[in-house]
């Protein structure tokens, strides 16, 4: 039952087959000290079971890959890679679960027979729950973590690390911050429109009647529903191994589970952690003596509380304190007390080899590292959703990460494809794209050549729907976005000292004749046939000399100038420069008459209403249209 639901199971490796010749001696035999050790445990576990008859048998003395019966304490192995995630417990944990294979347990109501060290696990990349767990385990304890193993229950979900029912964590949203409500209490209330009572009490009947009938008919839709999940009929008793982090050290504000096949957080209050039968570190065993009915809601995790913990090793009163300095003597040399054998095996702040235990670093070069999927790729299968991961420099163009989002559950219609990058020589890191729009868009990291930010489209040909955003802080002319398409170009802009904040230019047709001759476009230009230039409020200026709007008309050949209005004004300054209807056009000429000239400045001074003032205003115009009309141009080559 609990292979057939297992759908990461891989049953190809038989671990019978495994070579144990190059193993150290300890490996295969047991010193003094451990032997003495494995009495003391074995007295232990005789008192539990005659005082507890009802309760499972404990997980303390397996035997290895060698068929030697071991310890589980002298199984974690503290150890700190010399990798910079892993000094973070996400990173552990994320390690851990990517670069091991699944295996379910044999048997799913007992823990296993055997329990290898994190030495053979890390070579052959595969193992159970307390495998994860134990290796886990010990990378977290090296890192200063206060972390330690956990036999229990879970759900058939969370044992066969099935997550097709589960959220993708990437799709998960925020919590929502709750508005704060108007701190004004004595605003006025405005009373609401009557209503009857009996109608609403009639309304409200009718509200339950159909409800009722709608949770039928849906209650029937679940019962009939094929991809719903059953009952577990094994529920309550499947056993599987996490690992617990006490709060306290490295900052950890509160004592949470780590779920190793996932490498995910979660609560101590989580619902899918049945209960707990025994913890375990690199020093110490203590059994749960607390109800677990109520799974691992209620449980206590004051492991100095002799009701709720039973405790192996009496000695090490604070199980939580490790001691400052690494053991320099040889594990080898005798000790008499079994508690001074735990004592001498503390975590290791450096990565060093401790006893029957072989280096993790060793057998964990870079190459191995940054390369974690033994198989090529990691796939997760979540609902409506799937992830594939990949190794760095695995796929030529820098694919490390793809998310596919399906409409359906059976993940056959894809709605949504966002793909991860790394190392690339672009700057891109993120691809979106809706396969419903088959819009595109493309996220780059600071340091593009064009200062790229994200770029958004449905086709990479010219004119045909670009959305580009820049890192607007990075660029001169503070440009954070650009729209074009074929008719328009629109740019946004930020913290422009001239307090210009959009820009829109439209565009004409080509001259068919010169298409059909098969002339590129760069040679064939768009014609412009307008440019609006939008601009904030200069406080420096006075409203009617500070322009809000400015259009050129390029082929008609009309500026029309909007000023900014005053506090109490209720209609802006204008002023509009047209053609001369009947005579030609020079571009060095600028000719200058009422009649071509049309102005509202009802708040302006007399300078402003003088010809020459306003000659002086067409110059300029002039000479910022031609300008503009070049800055188009680059922003249609840069596009």
């Amino acid at each position: 039952l609990c292979l057939s639901s297992s759908p990461c199971y891989v049953s190809d490796f038989d671990w019978s087959s495994i070579d144990t010749s190059l193993l150290p001696s300890s490996y295969k035999t047991n010193s003094q000290q451990e032997k003495e050790l494995l009495q003391l445990a074995d007295h232990f576990f005789q008192q539990y079971a005659h005082l507890c008859p009802d309760r499972k048998p404990l997980f303390i003395y397996p035997v290895n890959e060698c068929g030697v019966q071991k310890f589980v304490s002298t199984t974690v192995r503290p150890t700190l890679l010399p990798f910079p995630d892993m000094y973070y417990w996400s990173g552990c944990a994320s390690f851990v679960c990517d670069y091991l294979i699944m295996e379910p347990l044999k048997c799913p109501l007992t823990p296993p027979s055997s329990l290898y060290s994190p030495t053979t696990i890390l070579k052959y990349q595969r193992g159970n729950c307390f495998d994860f767990t134990v290796l886990l385990c010990s990378l977290l304890i090296g890192a200063g973590y206060d972390a330690y193993c956990v036999h229990g229950y879970a759900t058939l979900e969370m044992c066969s690390l099935d997550q097709t029912q589960e959220l993708c964590p990437l799709l998960r949203k925020p919590p929502e911050v709750p508005e704060e409500e108007d701190p004004n209490k004595y605003r006025i209330k405005y009373p609401l429109e009557p209503q009857s009572k009996f109608l609403l009490q009639q309304q409200a009947k009718k509200e339950e009647e159909t409800e009722s009938a709608e949770k039928e008919e849906s209650e029937e839709e679940v019962l009939m529903e094929v991809g719903k999940p059953k009952r577990d009929p094994l529920h309550g008793l499947r056993v599987h191994a996490w690992v617990l982090v006490l709060s306290g050290k490295r900052k950890v504000p509160e004592t949470f589970f780590i779920n190793p096949f996932t490498g995910n957080h979660h609560s101590t209050m989580d619902e899918c952690f049945l209960g707990i039968e025994s913890i375990w570190n690199h020093r110490n065993y203590w059994v749960n003596m607390q109800d677990c009915r109520k799974g691992c809601k209620d449980l206590s995790f004051d492991l100095s509380d002799s009701f709720c913990w039973e405790i192996m090793l009496s000695e090490s009163n604070e199980p939580s304190q490790l001691p400052t300095e690494s053991p320099k003597e040889d594990t080898d040399d005798m000790v008499s007390d079994p508690s001074d054998a735990l004592e001498q095996w503390g975590p290791c702040m450096e990565p060093i080899g401790f006893g029957t235990f072989v280096c993790l670093t060793s057998l964990l070069p870079t190459a191995e590292y940054e390369n974690p999927f033994s198989q090529g790729k990691k796939v997760i299968l979540y609902d409506k959703a799937k992830l594939e991961k990949w190794a760095a420099y695995a796929n030529r163009d820098g694919l490390v990460e793809r998310l596919t989002v399906y409409a359906d559950s059976d993940r056959t219609e894809e709605l949504e494809v966002k793909e991860w990058f790394k190392h690339r020589e672009d700057l891109l890191y993120m691809r979106e794209v809706n396969k419903q729009t088959q819009l595109i868009t493309d996220h780059f990291s600071p340091g593009h050549p064009l200062l790229l930010k994200a770029h958004s489209y449905t086709s990479l040909e010219p004119e045909t729907g670009h959305t580009v955003e820049f890192y607007h802080m990075a660029r001169v002319d503070g440009l954070c976005k650009r729209f074009e398409n074929a008719t328009e170009m629109t740019e946004y802009f930020v913290g422009r000292e001239d307090f210009l904040h959009m820009r829109h230019i439209e565009f004409g047709e080509r001259d068919k004749k010169t298409e059909k001759a098969g002339i590129a476009a760069d040679a064939n230009p768009r014609p412009i046939v307008q440019i609006k230039e939008y601009f904030h409020r200069n406080p420096e200026k006075p409203a009617d000399e500070d322009i809000e709007e400015r259009i050129f008309m390029v082929i008609d050949d009309i500026i029309q100038l909007t000023y900014h209005l005053e506090l109490h004004d209720t209609i802006a300054s204008k002023v509009v420069f047209c053609r001369v209807i009947g005579r030609e056009k020079r571009e060095d000429e600028i000719f200058l008459s009422r009649e071509n000239t049309v102005k509202y400045q009802p708040w302006s001074s007399e300078k402003h209403k003088n010809m020459l003032h306003l000659y002086n205003l067409l110059w300029e115009l002039r000479a910022e249209q031609k300008e503009l009309k070049q800055q188009v141009r680059d922003s249609e080559a840069e596009v």
